[in-house]
């Protein structure tokens, strides 16, 4: 019975010790342009973590502007937890309008990637991911191209306190389980899409096709969920959306798309339907678009599209709910920041 019991007890100790390690980074590589870091490029800090890593790396970013510098996760490179200094302060910036995936400024392959801002004397620690080909060409005859900022195709990813901008197709969110907090997305035209299964919570979500060209049909979102058996679908909770020009909050690239609007701020920029069956006409009844809760000018749902979904509570916390995403507890094992002052 003793010999039972200092075995239960050497497990359960090994299991804290595990779960404790889980929050923890192993190794930080400092990257600074001046050279004062281990790495003067991004790119080369993350070339330099072995493949199959099974640790948490920090790689902090020191503030700058990283232009014409395209980040690339592999998918053999997991646990990498990216530090910037500062929304305004550093920057990955990249222009491409080439139509490929591989075109996004910033590109995550991999499972259990992390990248956090925190306040430290009153300003916010970041990346900010802007591709800058569409902004150059500004004015009302602008030829809008997919310039997308990022690509997030590995599972169990986190981004706090992170701003992404462009005009077409700004945010890839293409597949996995993945959490967005405190976030500023910005964009004109299907600027948030893909197939992955992702809450946005607490973000700002600004249209800018009024600055560009305030007659262009615009949307949102572009959500993707091909299956009914599908998990994937886009939740929007305690958000607001604002911006300039006007739009859809969005239209079906999938046949089942599905996306949840939830106690969020929705100002004058929505356009009174709400939604676009897109190329999926006549299939409407398998789309699951719900607005609950929101106020502002655009939250009225008196003339929205006949198809749109109304949940009662129960049916509203499968989606709202962090298990919506975090089934397993992957958050929870995320590392936490080390830079205290």
């Amino acid at each position: 019975m003793q010999r039972l019991s200092s075995s239960l007890l050497a497990c359960m100790l090994l299991l804290l010790a595990s779960v404790c390690k889980a929050n923890e980074v192993a190794n930080t590589i400092f990257v600074d342009k001046s050279g004062k870091g281990n790495f003067t490029a991004i790119q080369k800090a993350i070339d330099s973590i072995p493949q199959n890593n099974t640790e948490w790396i920090r790689i902090q970013i020191s503030a700058d502007k990283y232009r014409y510098e395209k980040v690339v996760i592999p998918a053999n490179k997991p646990f990498i937890f990216l530090e910037g200094a500062g929304r305004n302060n550093t920057s990955i910036e990249y222009g491409d309008d080439q139509d490929l995936p591989t075109s996004a400024t910033f590109i995550s392959y991999a499972d259990n990637i992390k990248a956090e801002g925190i306040t430290i004397k009153s300003w916010a620690i970041v990346i900010f991911l802007q591709n800058t080909y569409n902004l150059q060409n500004g004015g009302q005859n602008i030829t809008m191209k997919r310039a997308t900022a990022i690509r997030i195709q590995g599972d169990k990813s986190a981004f706090y306190d992170c701003a992404f901008v462009g005009i077409q197709d700004t945010f890839f969110d293409d597949k996995g389980s993945h959490y967005f907090k405190n976030c500023y997305i910005e964009g004109a035209i299907d600027f948030i899409y893909g197939s992955a299964q992702s809450i946005y919570e607490e973000c700002v979500i600004s249209l800018n096709v009024g600055k560009y060209d305030p007659g262009l049909p615009s949307s949102i979102t572009a959500q993707k969920k091909a299956e009914p058996e599908d998990p994937s679908g886009f939740v929007f909770k305690n958000c607001e959306i604002t911006g300039t020009g006007k739009a859809h909050l969005g239209r079906a690239w999938g046949p089942y798309s599905t996306v949840i609007i939830y106690n969020s701020t929705i100002s004058d920029i929505i356009l009174p339907q709400g939604w676009n069956a897109w190329h999926f006409v006549g299939h409407e009844e398998n789309f699951t678009y719900v607005e609950a809760n929101n106020t502002g000018a655009g939250a009225d749902t008196s003339r929205r599209v006949p198809w749109l979904k109304k949940f009662d509570a129960s049916e509203l916390s499968k989606f709202v709910d962090l298990s919506y995403i975090d089934r397993d507890g992957w958050i929870e094992k995320l590392p936490t920041t080390s830079l205290i002052t």
